[in-house]
Protein backbone atom coordinates (compact mmCIF):
# COMPACT_ATOMS: atom_id res chain seq x y z
CA UNK A 1 0.00 0.00 0.00
CA UNK A 2 2.53 2.54 -1.09
CA UNK A 3 0.69 4.94 -3.32
CA UNK A 4 -2.49 6.95 -3.56
CA UNK A 5 -3.35 4.82 -6.62
CA UNK A 6 -3.24 1.73 -4.41
CA UNK A 7 -5.54 3.52 -1.97
CA UNK A 8 -8.04 4.42 -4.69
CA UNK A 9 -8.17 0.75 -5.71
CA UNK A 10 -8.72 -0.35 -2.10
CA UNK A 11 -11.57 2.15 -1.75
CA UNK A 12 -13.47 0.16 -4.39
CA UNK A 13 -13.80 -2.62 -1.78
CA UNK A 14 -15.00 -0.25 0.97
CA UNK A 15 -18.80 -0.35 1.17
CA UNK A 16 -19.09 3.42 1.66
CA UNK A 17 -17.16 4.13 -1.56
CA UNK A 18 -18.19 1.07 -3.58
CA UNK A 19 -20.60 3.02 -5.78
CA UNK A 20 -18.09 5.78 -6.56
CA UNK A 21 -16.45 6.09 -9.95
CA UNK A 22 -12.72 5.45 -10.38
CA UNK A 23 -12.26 9.22 -10.81
CA UNK A 24 -14.10 9.93 -7.55
CA UNK A 25 -12.09 7.31 -5.65
CA UNK A 26 -8.84 8.77 -7.00
CA UNK A 27 -9.88 12.22 -5.76
CA UNK A 28 -10.74 10.81 -2.34
CA UNK A 29 -7.41 8.97 -2.20
CA UNK A 30 -5.50 12.14 -3.19
CA UNK A 31 -7.04 14.05 -0.30
CA UNK A 32 -6.77 11.34 2.36
CA UNK A 33 -4.02 11.35 4.96
CA UNK A 34 -2.40 8.04 5.87
CA UNK A 35 -1.67 7.39 9.54
CA UNK A 36 0.07 4.44 11.18
CA UNK A 37 -0.90 3.95 14.80
CA UNK A 38 0.02 1.41 17.48
CA UNK A 39 -2.37 -1.02 19.14
CA UNK A 40 -4.47 0.44 21.94
CA UNK A 41 -5.17 3.86 20.39
CA UNK A 42 -8.71 5.26 20.38
CA UNK A 43 -9.37 6.29 16.79
CA UNK A 44 -12.73 7.78 17.66
CA UNK A 45 -14.40 8.20 21.03
CA UNK A 46 -18.11 7.79 21.72
CA UNK A 47 -19.78 11.10 22.56
CA UNK A 48 -17.05 13.31 21.06
CA UNK A 49 -17.60 15.54 18.03
CA UNK A 50 -16.73 13.97 14.69
CA UNK A 51 -14.12 15.65 12.53
CA UNK A 52 -12.97 12.84 10.22
CA UNK A 53 -13.88 9.52 8.69
CA UNK A 54 -11.50 6.56 8.69
CA UNK A 55 -10.81 3.55 6.49
CA UNK A 56 -8.71 0.70 7.90
CA UNK A 57 -6.01 -0.21 5.39
CA UNK A 58 -4.14 -2.67 7.57
CA UNK A 59 -4.69 -4.10 11.05
CA UNK A 60 -7.78 -4.59 13.18
CA UNK A 61 -9.95 -2.48 15.48
CA UNK A 62 -12.59 -3.09 18.14
CA UNK A 63 -15.84 -1.11 18.13
CA UNK A 64 -17.55 -0.53 21.48
CA UNK A 65 -20.80 1.17 22.41
CA UNK A 66 -21.48 2.04 26.04
CA UNK A 67 -18.23 0.17 26.86
CA UNK A 68 -19.58 -3.07 25.35
CA UNK A 69 -17.83 -4.64 22.37
CA UNK A 70 -20.18 -4.68 19.36
CA UNK A 71 -17.83 -5.58 16.51
CA UNK A 72 -14.27 -6.23 15.37
CA UNK A 73 -13.24 -4.87 11.99
CA UNK A 74 -10.27 -5.11 9.66
CA UNK A 75 -9.02 -3.83 6.32
CA UNK A 76 -11.72 -2.17 4.23
CA UNK A 77 -13.87 -1.16 7.21
CA UNK A 78 -14.88 2.49 7.34
CA UNK A 79 -16.26 4.43 10.26
CA UNK A 80 -16.85 8.00 11.36
CA UNK A 81 -18.90 9.08 8.34
CA UNK A 82 -22.16 9.57 10.25
CA UNK A 83 -20.73 12.17 12.62
CA UNK A 84 -19.25 14.24 9.80
CA UNK A 85 -22.50 14.07 7.86
CA UNK A 86 -24.97 14.95 10.60
CA UNK A 87 -22.80 16.81 13.12
CA UNK A 88 -23.95 14.56 15.96
CA UNK A 89 -21.44 13.19 18.51
CA UNK A 90 -19.67 9.91 17.77
CA UNK A 91 -22.00 6.96 18.34
CA UNK A 92 -19.25 4.47 19.28
CA UNK A 93 -15.61 4.16 20.26
CA UNK A 94 -13.13 2.52 17.89
CA UNK A 95 -9.91 1.21 19.45
CA UNK A 96 -7.00 -0.19 17.47
CA UNK A 97 -6.67 -3.87 18.42
CA UNK A 98 -3.37 -4.24 16.54
CA UNK A 99 -1.02 -1.75 14.92
CA UNK A 100 -3.15 -0.12 12.22
CA UNK A 101 -2.72 1.85 9.05
CA UNK A 102 -5.70 4.08 8.34
CA UNK A 103 -6.75 6.55 5.66
CA UNK A 104 -8.21 9.66 7.27
CA UNK A 105 -10.44 12.17 5.51
CA UNK A 106 -11.09 15.31 7.51
CA UNK A 107 -14.49 17.00 7.62
CA UNK A 108 -13.41 20.08 5.62
CA UNK A 109 -11.85 17.95 2.89
CA UNK A 110 -14.87 15.67 2.83
CA UNK A 111 -17.20 18.63 2.33
CA UNK A 112 -14.91 20.05 -0.37
CA UNK A 113 -15.03 16.71 -2.22
CA UNK A 114 -18.84 16.72 -2.00
CA UNK A 115 -18.90 20.19 -3.57
CA UNK A 116 -16.35 19.39 -6.28
CA UNK A 117 -17.99 16.14 -7.34
CA UNK A 118 -21.71 16.81 -7.52
CA UNK A 119 -22.60 13.14 -7.97
CA UNK A 120 -20.37 11.93 -5.12
CA UNK A 121 -23.01 12.68 -2.49
CA UNK A 122 -25.54 10.58 -4.39
CA UNK A 123 -23.12 7.63 -4.63
CA UNK A 124 -22.35 7.83 -0.91
CA UNK A 125 -26.06 8.02 -0.04
CA UNK A 126 -26.82 4.95 -2.15
CA UNK A 127 -23.99 3.02 -0.47
CA UNK A 128 -25.10 4.11 3.01
CA UNK A 129 -28.71 3.17 2.24
CA UNK A 130 -27.49 -0.31 1.22
CA UNK A 131 -25.60 -0.67 4.50
CA UNK A 132 -28.63 0.51 6.46
CA UNK A 133 -30.90 -1.99 4.69
CA UNK A 134 -28.40 -4.76 5.43
CA UNK A 135 -28.23 -3.76 9.11
CA UNK A 136 -32.02 -3.74 9.40
CA UNK A 137 -32.52 -7.17 7.85
CA UNK A 138 -34.29 -9.56 10.13
CA UNK A 139 -34.27 -13.31 9.76
CA UNK A 140 -36.82 -14.51 7.23
CA UNK A 141 -40.09 -15.55 8.86
CA UNK A 142 -40.83 -19.24 8.98
CA UNK A 143 -43.24 -20.66 6.44
CA UNK A 144 -46.86 -19.78 7.06
CA UNK A 145 -46.27 -16.49 8.89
Amino acid sequence: MGSKRDLSELLADVALFSRCTTRQRRAIARHAQIAELPAGVELIVEGEPGDALFVILDGRAIITKDSVEVNRVGPGASFGELAILDGEPRSATVLSETDVKVAVIGIRMFRTLLREYSDLAEQLLIAMAGELREARKVPAPSAGT
